[in-house]
């Protein structure tokens, strides 16, 4: 782990910002939507807690959604 002094007046370093194309967000809106979908079948008991873990992986790999590799 890295520690910064920060001294008055200093300003830091912008991040990088990701530009997504329009099949990224295509692939992102498609995840949210179904990833909604299988938990509210979930909620309704159409589902197991397991078929939602299985259907929730299988969704980040088929999706890639932005932030996939942390939702592991």
């Amino acid at each position: 782990m890295q520690i910064t002094k920060l001294v008055d007046g200093a300003v830091l370093p912008a991040p990088a910002v990701k530009t997504f194309t329009d099949e990224e967000l295509q692939n992102e809106f498609d995840f949210y939507l179904a990833e909604k979908i299988v938990k509210t079948m979930h909620e309704k008991g159409l589902i197991s807690d397991d078929e939602l873990h299985k259907i929730s992986e299988k969704n980040r790999l088929i999706f890639s959604p932005y932030l996939g590799e942390i939702m592991l």
